[in-house]
């Protein structure tokens, strides 16, 4: 594993919604390089895989404004005070789902970007679905589609299926399930 960079300053260079920050780096070749990354904000964030059944998956749709159309993917939100990940992925997917589940469990952590982005999301599986809905805060109530696992790969060939972790999520539950994932 290589030597990790010596970070010789950070500073703040725009705030609002996003945070960027400038990090100057030193490599063990000597090589000084500045990096801007966005900061993420809050306690971490959740992406929900709820399985209404050993082969479905219960996808959302919902206006993607970075992307400016809708786009199908699975349920996720950031964590709040005081919330475990799973505690939050069930709260989640009461919102956005009207579902609660009776077994959660972190699968794996996602990265959205760690080029430039300190974002990280908690990958959880849910299980053993139970009816039950509580407000959240979309503009609108997302659509939910039910999916089969089996059919994945049909999935993939979408133009409304672009979020990446949306995609490495459902990979993952799907390879977990089948007993061929486990995380080292």
């Amino acid at each position: 594993m290589p030597k990790l960079p010596i970070i010789h300053a950070t500073r703040d260079v725009a705030h609002g919604r996003f945070q960027v920050e400038q990090v100057d780096l030193e490599f063990s070749n000597g090589v000084r390089r500045t990096y801007e990354r966005l900061k993420g904000g809050g306690l971490g964030a959740v992406i929900i895989v709820p399985m209404l059944d050993d082969d479905t998956v219960l996808l959302i749709r919902e206006y993607g404004g970075g992307v400016g159309r809708y786009e199908l993917g699975l349920p996720k939100g950031r964590l709040d005070q005081d919330e475990t990940a799973e505690q939050g992925a069930n709260r989640e997917l009461k919102e956005e789902v009207g579902y609660g589940a009776r077994k959660l469990k972190i699968l794996h952590n996602l990265s959205l970007s760690p080029s430039y982005m300190t974002h990280m999301a908690h990958v959880v599986l849910a299980q053993d679905l139970y009816p039950e809905r509580l407000p959240g805060d979309e503009p609108e109530p997302p659509e939910v589609v039910p999916w089969k696992m089996s059919e994945l790969h049909t999935l993939l060939g979408r133009d409304d299926v672009t979020e990446g972790r949306s995609i490495a999520a459902l990979f993952m539950a799907r390879e977990y399930l089948a007993g061929r994932f486990t995380r080292s």
